[in-house]
């Protein structure tokens, strides 16, 4: 077989497997339920809430500077400093 041949059939066990993988999650029960999600706030109404803290995120740029928002923020971006 050639280079071409050799590929093509990669090329097509690979489509198969991916295929075959697709086939199997469509046939997964679906009356699972995902993965139960963590409230946002674990306190109980009422409590006093803790002071802020003056820690940030920690998060390392590239170049070694550090992020400086609140640890665990929402935010998709870093401020680095």
């Amino acid at each position: 077989m050639s280079k071409m041949d050799d590929l093509r059939a990669m090329r097509e066990a690979a489509h198969e497997q991916a295929m075959a993988r697709a086939a199997k999650r469509a046939a997964a029960p679906t009356g699972s339920q995902p993965p139960a999600r963590r409230p946002a706030d674990p306190s109980p109404p009422g409590a006093p809430s803790p002071p802020p803290t003056t820690e940030s995120c920690g998060h390392r740029s590239m170049n070694g500077r550090t992020c400086t928002r609140e640890p665990g923020h929402a935010a998709k971006s870093h401020r680095y400093s």
